[in-house]
C-alpha cells in the first residue's frame, strides 16, 4: 500500500469503539469526506495517538514496573471495558497525558503503530520491518491457507505468540472477521448438502476455490478498509447472487481451521479473549447502526463463531458466551431467518452441538442464581438471550427435518360466530386484543413454515426443553408478560419449545381462567347497564339417565344464540343430586358424556378392536350438528381443565391443528391397511399382472353392504401399475383419512374451535401434546402419587393407617387403581406430567367405624376413617370405589 492510499484509509475521524489491535471497528460506517492534505494528516495523526492511548489502556506497554496510572501494565490500574477505554482515550488525548514507550515485549505492536502512522517517516529500519513480518501485521483477514502458513512458521520457531496475536486481532474485529474465510463463489446445492455429512479432507476443487478467494481478497487489499468492505461484503451483485440459505463463508474451511487450532490451549484462550472483545461491539452495531441491512455479509461472523466447538465449555459460560448471545439476539428478523435456513443444512451432530451450547448456558445461569417471584428468571439477560438464540436453532431443526408443507386442512367455510355483545374492553372504549385469534411467531412467518409442518425433526423436540428453567419459571408472571407484549419484559411462552407440557398447561390454565373471569365481568356489567338477567356461568342441568339429550340440546341452543357463553366457566348440576360443582361434578359429567358418545351402538364412531381406537363413521346417520356438539364437548374439557377418556389416533389431533392425514398416518389409524399398502409399494414383481387391482376401492356401511368409490374418474377401468402405485397409495390414504369423513370432521373441528379459537392452544402445543392435554397421561405411577400426597386432620406420612393404606393401594390391580382414581379425583386418567403432579390430600374422618371412605373430587380429597385393621381398610375401600356413583352432601 503506498503512502497516499494509507492516508486515504485513515482519514476518518476517531470512533467511539476501537478494536483491540487498532483501527475503528465501524470505520466503514462513516461517509467519505474529502479534506485538504494538511487537515487530513493532522486528523490521522490525532487518530493514531488516540489509538495508542486506547492500547495503553487495554493492553498496556508491557513493562511490569510501569508507574503510569493510565497504563494497563501499571499495578494499580483498574481494568475497563472497550467502550470505557475508547472514551478515556479521547480524554487523555485532549489533556496530552503521558504516553508510555512500548516495552521490548511489545515491539511488534509498536512497529505497527509506526507503520500505520501517516505522520511517521515512511522509511522504516530493517529491524522494524522484520518485526512486522514476524507478527504478520499485514494480515487484514484470514483464509485457511494463511492460518496454516502462520501455524507452520510458528511451529518451526516453537513460538505461537504471532498466531495468537493474529487470531486476537481478527476475531476481535467485526470488520476483519466478516471478510475472513470467504468463498470465491456461493454455495451450490451439492455443497450445502455436504454440510450434513462428516468433515472430510479438502479435495482439489475446494483448494482451487480457496486459492481463488485468497487471490480476490489480496487484489482488494490495496484499497481502504471501507472500500474493501463495500466491494467484497455488500456489493450489489454479490448480494443478489446469494440464495436465502447461502452465505459467503467457506464453512468447511472454518471447521478444519478450528479442528487444527483448538487442540492448543494457548490458541484456544485467544479465541475466548477475542470473543469477549468482539461481542459488545457487535451488539452495538446491530442495535444502533443497522449494520446488517447495509451489509448482509455481517452474518458471516455469527456463522464463524458458532462453528467453535468449545463454546459450551466452562471458560465461555461466565462472560464470553452470554455476551455473544446478547449480540446474536439483536439480529433483525431477516438475519435470524437466514441463519435458520443455513443451519437447516447442517448435520444432526452440528445441530445438537449448538442446542447443547445454548442449553448449557441457560442451565448454568439458572443453577448459579436463586430465581424466585422477586428475582424473576425473565429478567436475566443471559438466559433470555440464549433462549432467543435457541429459537433460531429450533427452526433450523424444523426446516432440516422431514417437512410436509402441502397437506393442509381447508379453513372453515363460515367464520366461527362471535358474540354480538361488546367485550369488556370495547365497553370501556379500549381496542380488543387478539380479536383474530392466537398469535403466530414472527420468525415462523418469516420462514413460511409451522412446527406442525415437520413430521420428524433433525433432533427430537424434547431436547429443546430445559427442565431447570421450567422449575424456576413463575408462570403467572410469565403469562402476564405474554399477554401484555411489552418490549421490556420477555415471556418464555413466546418460545414454547423450551417449556415442558406441564408448564405450558399451566399457562393455558391461566389464559382460560382469565377469559372466564372476563366473560363473568362482562355479564355483570350488562346486567347492571341493560337490566339483563345475571348469568355469569355456563350452566348445564342434566338428568343422569338422559345426559346426552339434555347436554347436547342445551349446548346446541347456546352455540346458536350466543357462542361467547361457551367461554364462561362450566357449572354442571345433576338433577336430584345435591353435589355442588367445584370441578368434580364437571369431571364426572364429561366422563359420562364421553362414554355415551363413543358407544358403538350410537354409530357416530367406529371402534377398532386391534388398535383400541375410535374413528369417525363415514356412513353415520347423525347430522353434522351432532359432531359439532361433540367438538364443543372436547373443547370445553380443555377449557375447564378436565381430562377425557378419549381414544383417537394421532391423526385426529394433527387434523385439529390444520394438517391433513397422509399415508404415514395410517400406521396408527389403520395399521393393517398401512401394512398392505406398504407391501404394494415394495412389491418387486408386476403389480398390474399379479395383483389385478384398480383405482376403485370398496368399503362396508353399518349394515355390511359394500360401497364402491373411484379414486380417479372411471377408476374401475384404470389398473394399478408399478408406475402409478404411489399415486394409488396416496389417494387411498387421502380418501380414508380425509375425504370419506370430511363432513363429519369439519363439523367436529368447528365445534372444537368455537371454544378454543381465541386460545393460545395452537401456539403452545404440538399434536402429541394436545392428546396429552385432552386424555392425560396413560402411565399411572402410584409411587409418585405417594411422594406428593399431603395429609390433614391428624394424619401424617408415618401414621399407621397411612402406611397400611399405601400398602393396600399398591397391591391393587390396574383396574382397581383406575377405580380409585375415579373415586378420588373424578377421572381415571393421570394429569399432564403424571400422577406426581396430582395434589391429593388424605384427611382423617373420625375414629374406627363401619362407614365407607368418601371423597371431594373437586379438590382431590380422600376422607379416610382410622380403621382398626388393614383387612377392614381394604374391604371398606374396595366397596367404596367399586359402587361409587352420584353426588351427595356430607
Amino acid at each position: 500500500m503506498n503512502s497516499d492510499e494509507k492516508e486515504d484509509c485513515e482519514c476518518a475521524p476517531p470512533q467511539a469503539d476501537i478494536s483491540p489491535e487498532g483501527g475503528a471497528d465501524r470505520q466503514y460506517d462513516e461517509p467519505e469526506v474529502e479534506n485538504p492534505e494538511a487537515s487530513r494528516m493532522k486528523r490521522a495523526a490525532a487518530k493514531h495517538l488516540i489509538e495508542r492511548y486506547y492500547h495503553q489502556l487495554t493492553e498496556g506497554c508491557g513493562n511490569e514496573s510501569c508507574s503510569n496510572s493510565w497504563c494497563a501494565s501499571s499495578s494499580g490500574f483498574c481494568r475497563m471495558d472497550n467502550n470505557a477505554a475508547a472514551v478515556k482515550a479521547l480524554e487523555l488525548y485532549k489533556v496530552n497525558a503521558k504516553l508510555c514507550d512500548p516495552h521490548p515485549s511489545k515491539k511488534g505492536t509498536a512497529s505497527v503503530y509506526l507503520e500505520n502512522s501517516p505522520c511517521s517517516n515512511t522509511k522504516m529500519n530493517h529491524k522494524d520491518v522484520h518485526a512486522v513480518r514476524d507478527n504478520f501485521k499485514d494480515v487484514n483477514y484470514l483464509t485457511e491457507e494463511k492460518v496454516y502458513e502462520i501455524l507452520d512458521i510458528c511451529g518451526e520457531k516453537e513460538d505461537y505468540s504471532p498466531l495468537i496475536r493474529v487470531i486476537g486481532r481478527v476475531f476481535s474485529s467485526a470488520e476483519v472477521l466478516v471478510q475472513s474465510f470467504r468463498r470465491s463463489n456461493p454455495h451450490t446445492k451439492e455443497e450445502l448438502k455436504s454440510l450434513q455429512e462428516k468433515d472430510e479432507d479438502k479435495d482439489e476443487d475446494e483448494k482451487e476455490a480457496a486459492t481463488c478467494s485468497t487471490t480476490a481478497m489480496e487484489e482488494d487489499s490495496s484499497t481502504s478498509s471501507s472500500s474493501r468492505l463495500g466491494e467484497c461484503s455488500s456489493g450489489d451483485h454479490a448480494v443478489q447472487k446469494l440464495a436465502p440459505d447461502e452465505v459467503t463463508v467457506d464453512i468447511e474451511a472454518v471447521r478444519r481451521v478450528y479442528d487444527r487450532l483448538l487442540s492448543n490451549e494457548k490458541i484456544e484462550a485467544a479465541f475466548l479473549n477475542a470473543l469477549v472483545y468482539l461481542s459488545p461491539n457487535v451488539e452495538c452495531d446491530l442495535t444502533y447502526h443497522n449494520v446488517y441491512s447495509r451489509d448482509p455479509n455481517y452474518l458471516n461472523l455469527f456463522v464463524i463463531v458458532m462453528e467453535n466447538s468449545n463454546l459450551h465449555s466452562p471458560e465461555y459460560l461466565e462472560i464470553a458466551l452470554p455476551q455473544f448471545c446478547k449480540a446474536m439476539s439483536k439480529l433483525p428478523l431477516a438475519a435470524q431467518a437466514k441463519l435458520s435456513r443455513l443451519w437447516a443444512h447442517y448435520s444432526t451432530k452440528h445441530i445438537r452441538r449448538m442446542v447443547e451450547t445454548f442449553q448449557q448456558l441457560i442451565t448454568y445461569k439458572v443453577i448459579s442464581n436463586e430465581f424466585n417471584s422477586r428475582n424473576l428468571v425473565n429478567d436475566d439477560d443471559s438466559v433470555v438471550a440464549a433462549t432467543k438464540c435457541l429459537k433460531i436453532v429450533y427452526y433450523a431443526n424444523v426446516l432440516g427435518g422431514d417437512l410436509d408443507m402441502e397437506h393442509n386442512e381447508d379453513e372453515d367455510e363460515e367464520p366461527i360466530p362471535e358474540s354480538s355483545e361488546l367485550t369488556l374492553q370495547e365497553l370501556l372504549g379500549e381496542e380488543r386484543r387478539n380479536k383474530k385469534g392466537p398469535r403466530v411467531d414472527p420468525l415462523e412467518t418469516e420462514l413460511g413454515i409451522r412446527t406442525n409442518d415437520c413430521r420428524r425433526p433433525l433432533i427430537p423436540f424434547e431436547e429443546f426443553v430445559n427442565e431447570p428453567l421450567n422449575e424456576v419459571l413463575e408462570m403467572d408472571k410469565d403469562y402476564t408478560f405474554f399477554k401484555v407484549e411489552t418490549e421490556n419484559k420477555f415471556s418464555f411462552m413466546t418460545c414454547p419449545f423450551i417449556l415442558n407440557a406441564v408448564t405450558k398447561n399451566l399457562g393455558l390454565y391461566y389464559d382460560n381462567r382469565i377469559r372466564m373471569y372476563s366473560e363473568r365481568r362482562i355479564t355483570v356489567l350488562y346486567s347492571l347497564v341493560q337490566g339483563q338477567q345475571l348469568n355469569p356461568y355456563l350452566r348445564l342441568k342434566v338428568r343422569r339417565d338422559h345426559i346426552i339429550d339434555d347436554a347436547l340440546v342445551r349446548l346446541e341452543m347456546i352455540a346458536m344464540e350466543n357462542p361467547a357463553d361457551l367461554k364462561k366457566q362450566l357449572y354442571v348440576e345433576f338433577e336430584g343430586e345435591q353435589g355442588v360443582d367445584e370441578g368434580g361434578v364437571s369431571k364426572e359429567f364429561f366422563q359420562l358424556v364421553v362414554e355415551e358418545i363413543f358407544n358403538p351402538d350410537i354409530g357416530m364412531f367406529t371402534y377398532d378392536e386391534l388398535t383400541k381406537l375410535f374413528w369417525f363413521n363415514p356412513s353415520s346417520f347423525e347430522n353434522e350438528g351432532q359432531y359439532t356438539l361433540i367438538g364443543i364437548v372436547l373443547g370445553l374439557a380443555i377449557y375447564n381443565n378436565c381430562i377425557l377418556d378419549v381414544h383417537f389416533p394421532m391423526v385426529v389431533y394433527r387434523k385439529l391443528m390444520g394438517k391433513k392425514g397422509t399415508f404415514r398416518d395410517l400406521a396408527d389409524a389403520n395399521p393393517i391397511l398401512h401394512q398392505s399398502l406398504n407391501e404394494l409399494l415394495e412389491y418387486t414383481g408386476s403389480v398390474e399382472e399379479d395383483m389385478m387391482i384398480t383405482f376403485q376401492i370398496s368399503q362396508t356401511d353399518l349394515f355390511g353392504n359394500p360401497l364402491m368409490y373411484d379414486l380417479r374418474e372411471n377408476g374401475d377401468k384404470i389398473p394399478v401399475t408399478n408406475e402409478n402405485r404411489k399415486e394409488f397409495v396416496a389417494q387411498y390414504a387421502e380418501y380414508m383419512l380425509n375425504k370419506s369423513v370430511e363432513k363429519q370432521f369439519k363439523a367436529f373441528r368447528r365445534g372444537f374451535h368455537m371454544v378454543t379459537n381465541e386460545s393460545p392452544l395452537k401456539y403452545l402445543f404440538r399434536p402429541e401434546e394436545i392428546e396429552l392435554l385432552i386424555c392425560g397421561s396413560r402411565n399411572l405411577d402410584f409411587m409418585a402419587l405417594e411422594d406428593t400426597t399431603e395429609y390433614d386432620g391428624g394424619y401424617n406420612r408415618d401414621s399407621r393407617i397411612i402406611k397400611e393404606f399405601w400398602e393396600t393401594l399398591h397391591s391393587f390391580g390396574e383396574e382397581q387403581k383406575r377405580l380409585f382414581l375415579q373415586f378420588t379425583t373424578g377421572t381415571d386418567r393421570a394429569p399432564v406430567g403424571g400422577l406426581g403432579k396430582l395434589k391429593m390430600i388424605i384427611a382423617k374422618n373420625g375414629p374406627d367405624t363401619d362407614r365407607l371412605p368418601t371423597s371431594h373430587t373437586c379438590f382431590n380429597v380422600l376422607l379416610l376413617p382410622e380403621y382398626s385393621s388393614k383387612e377392614k381398610l381394604r374391604e371398606r375401600l374396595l366397596k367404596a370405589i367399586t359402587y361409587a356413583k352420584g353426588f351427595g352432601m356430607l
